[in-house]
């Protein structure tokens, strides 16, 4: 059974309208799995049919409806379904199509958006940008609870100053969430925290990297080298700047939790 993501704009919001489009989509057997508003005059759905023809002469009708303009028709992506659930879409950045942009308004749809990111597999290299107590590292936590994932701090100021040099037992599991403060990581003098670092990020594991500009700069990698970037601000409008971190010496001591892993679900 094939699913679609429809969606589209209200141009003339009459009465019936959901009405006539639900009985067509009745009349060809299409099922409605899951429907909402998306943002402002957009009604999204989640179409299911064994029959692809009867999908195609679906949005071949709607097409030429006069009261609505269709504005996505497609296999549907994650940020579609989460539209569905939240009722509104993450912006994307226009040139870096992997940048998603949150607010701390919206914590609720990012740690559903990195949740389902962790939940499948393989290597994912993600970085989230933000000011001092936006949320980054809350919501990074929230999500691998969501994802039924045990995360592990190799660096972090969270609670204290965290700047692992070793792991332990199966805490280089693959199903682990690794979760790094940029920042800390590049004030760091310990060779041994470094060393853990390059190990950790040539394996396929997913690794979320607070402050990922700072990591780059002393480090092999590039920005272009991770999978998403995420944005989380205080509102829209809200700079996003290291001149904090940077000018004050905010990481004056390190503690090595050596073995003991961090505080993990």
């Amino acid at each position: 059974m094939g699913e679609w993501y429809f969606e589209y704009e209200i141009q003339v919001n009459r009465p019936g309208l959901l009405g006539d489009i639900s009985s067509l989509l009745g009349m060809l057997r299409v099922n409605i799995v899951s429907i909402n508003g998306v943002d402002e005059d957009r009604r999204g759905m989640l179409l299911s049919t064994d029959n692809e023809e009867s999908i195609q002469r679906f949005i071949s009708i709607v097409s030429t409806m006069e009261n609505i303009n269709v504005t996505r028709f497609r296999q549907p992506k994650l940020r579609d379904h989460l539209a569905l659930r939240h009722g509104h879409y993450i912006p994307r950045d226009a040139d870096e199509k992997n940048t998603f942009r949150f607010v701390r308004d919206e914590l609720g749809i990012l740690v559903d958006f990195m949740a389902e990111l962790f939940k499948k597999e393989g290597h994912k290299l993600i970085g989230i940008r933000g000011m001092p107590r936006v949320g980054k590292t809350e919501s990074i936590v929230a999500a691998s609870v969501c994802a039924n994932k045990r995360w592990l701090f190799i660096s972090s100021t969270m609670i204290k100053q965290t700047v692992r040099s070793s792991l332990m037992g199966d805490e280089f599991n693959g199903n682990n969430i690794f979760i790094l403060d940029g920042a800390v990581t590049r004030r760091s003098n310990d060779e041994r925290h470094q060393q853990l670092v390059r190990e950790i990020m040539g394996m396929p594991m997913i690794k979320v990297i607070e402050h990922p500009d700072l990591f780059v700069q002393h480090s092999s990698y590039k920005l272009e080298d991770f999978d998403y970037i995420i944005e989380l601000r205080n509102h829209p409008d809200e700079e996003i700047t290291y001149e904090i971190i940077q000018k004050n010496d905010v990481f004056p001591n390190t503690n090595d939790l050596g073995g003991f892993g961090g505080f993990s679900f």
